[in-house]
């Protein structure tokens, strides 16, 4: 019950024991035809470059970026948390010339001050988190898009912790590159990265496409001064590779694409705007009970995600040792944060599977006993009484 990775749905588990077929057999390039077609509804695309970078959803930033970066192009990252100084780190490692602008943790961002940024800053690309799990908070997106298009930048979007669990409009908010990753809302292991690319964004990958010698067939282009800094994240290549070209890059990882293609399917399945709904839920009966049980909420509760809530440690209270008897005693576990916050709050994730009646009950009745016993006097069965009046009011 943290911030990610969460228990997977039983469906998924059992996709990770199908048995492995070549990456050519037309039941794998079938599996990857379905891949895609689930995740643009995922997305809420119709990018016919949508499919799945394998690898932890790191693997899908560092595809996105390393494939929209030249050396020395300006990029523009709002920090409004841990992730954002990720974005911020693996745009320089590109060679970016990285610009951010920065908000106290358990803020966002208005979209008037990075428009201004953008003006000021005049980036190639802007690229932010959507949901930053290290603070809770879930940085309004719906307008960046026309702010970018209105001043010719890329609009990029890490969506790892947000995607299935709050709303997400890829092309109705105008985004030009997102990814994601399976082991949060979209409740299956870590090891897959799903990810979108917008046409305009396709154009500025491809100009930098080389295929590699051993590959390469007449017309291909050669490899030159501009070609993409990574060949395993190189997007061009992939999507050669999940294209009906189907050029050979690497031996696909056929269980994580299993896996993958059942996260969505289920998800799909569901419908989206009913998963958002089911984590805003079972997300408000969860930030209910902790306020309950008298323990105080970080951040902004505005623009709080839906899947997690960030709990201020009370002073008297050793926070490692409750997370330590809950996991212990319980079998439960929650996350503490990073850097600034660690030891401050600790996270506890409503997400996928996850987000289920029993899990919040259950985790809530555990927290107060653990609460009780290590100095903090929480009102006796509040935290569940408080949860389930959110229920009822739901």
């Amino acid at each position: 019950m943290g911030p990610g990775p969460i228990n997977a749905d039983p469906p998924v588990l059992r996709a990770l024991s199908a048995q492995l077929i070549g990456q050519f057999d037309p039941a794998m390039t079938g599996a990857m035809n379905d891949t895609m077609a689930l995740y643009r509804q995922v997305f809420r695309t119709a990018n016919a470059a949508t499919f799945v970078v394998d690898g932890t959803a790191r693997a899908g930033i560092e595809a996105a970026l390393v494939s929209l970066i030249e050396p020395g192009d300006r990029v523009l990252v709002p920090v409004f948390g841990r992730f954002g100084h990720l974005l911020r780190e693996i745009a320089e490692r590109c060679g970016a010339e990285v610009h951010t602008v920065e908000v106290p943790w358990g803020q966002v961002f208005e979209p008037d001050a990075l428009e201004a940024a953008v003006v000021d800053v005049r980036p190639k690309l802007l690229a932010t988190v959507q949901g930053d799990t290290s603070t809770t908070m879930c940085q309004p997106l719906a307008e960046l898009g026309a702010i970018c298009r209105a001043h010719d930048v890329l609009l990029y979007a890490d969506v790892t912790a947000s995607l299935g669990g709050n709303a997400f409009e890829m092309d109705a908010w105008g985004l030009d590159a997102a990814t994601a990753g399976l082991q949060k809302c979209l409740a299956g292991p870590s090891g897959s990265a799903p990810a979108s690319f917008s046409p305009r964004a396709v154009e500025v990958i491809t100009a930098r496409k080389a295929i590699e010698a051993g590959l390469r067939e007449a017309g291909d282009a050669p490899a030159d001064a501009h070609r993409i800094r990574s060949n395993y994240l190189d997007v061009a290549q992939l999507l050669d590779y999940w294209g009906e070209r189907r050029l050979n890059h690497h031996t696909e990882a056929t269980t994580m694409l299993y896996a993958a293609r059942e996260c969505a399917r289920i998800l799909v399945e569901e419908g989206i705007d009913a998963a958002v709904e089911r984590h805003r839920t079972h997300g408000a009966a969860m930030l209910a009970g902790v306020q309950g049980l008298e323990l105080a909420v970080f951040g902004d509760p505005a623009h709080k995600m839906r899947n997690i809530v960030g709990v201020e440690i009370p002073d008297a209270v050793d926070g490692d040792r409750v997370r330590g008897e809950l996991l212990e005693q319980f079998g439960i576990e929650i996350g503490t944060s990073f850097g600034p916050l660690h030891g401050k709050i600790w996270r506890i994730g409503t997400m996928g599977y996850n987000a289920r009646t029993d899990a919040v009950l259950t985790t809530l009745s555990a927290l107060e006993q653990v609460l009780r016993r290590n100095g903090h006097d929480a009102p006796a069965g509040a935290g569940v009484d408080a949860a389930l009046a959110s229920y009822g009011a739901t």
